[in-house]
């Protein structure tokens, strides 16, 4: 019997080994929790500071959960964003009909993209490894080469974390070694 997919430590696992299925169901949970707290807080008359703030702390992490693990394509990158988009609009109000820029709303809430986010927990978890004794087991696996006969099987991924993270660095100018001493 073969298993599609799982969950593990919350984290959805699918036999795919891409991140499209964990970021759908992570965006999933957290548009349920921010419905369950529209009457009581994103409607009430709470200072739009206070609304942030609580969107950061109690909202924000279930999304977060486990992203520094992700690989994350151009199609997941326009999922996260809609579902950021679709947040800041709802704290500030903003119905679907109503013509506002993503840039004002961004402007107006002074919050970094989710996307942002992720890539700085990707980065810090990329310079933690490097920063590890080279014997470490972690570190070994992502330094490691694979073999000059190897082909990667029809149906992998067509990104992995590692590229992720290389795309990430090159789009802040920064090099591997450098990339060891991000907290």
């Amino acid at each position: 019997m073969v298993v599609e997919e799982f969950v593990n430590l919350g984290s959805l696992i699918h036999s795919t080994t891409g991140s499209t299925c964990d970021i759908s169901c992570r965006s999933a949970i957290t548009r349920a929790a921010m419905q369950s707290l529209e009457n009581q807080i994103w409607r009430s008359h709470l200072a739009i500071s206070m609304k942030l703030k609580l969107c950061n702390i109690c909202i924000l992490p279930i999304f977060l959960y486990g992203s520094n693990c992700w690989a994350i394509s151009k199609t997941d990158v326009r999922k996260i964003d809609a579902l950021d988009q679709w947040c800041l609009c709802m704290l500030l109000g903003i119905k679907w009909y109503q013509y506002v820029r993503n840039d004002d709303v961004w402007r107006l809430t002074k919050q970094p993209k989710l996307t942002a986010i992720i890539q700085l927990r990707q980065l810090s978890l990329f310079g933690y490894i490097m920063r590890m004794d080279d014997n470490t087991g972690a570190k070994r696996i992502l330094l490691a080469s694979t073999p000059a006969d190897w082909r990667r099987e029809p149906g992998r991924p067509h990104i992995t974390w590692l590229s992720t993270v290389q795309q990430d660095l090159k789009q802040h100018n920064l090099t591997l070694p450098e990339a060891a001493d991000l907290d």
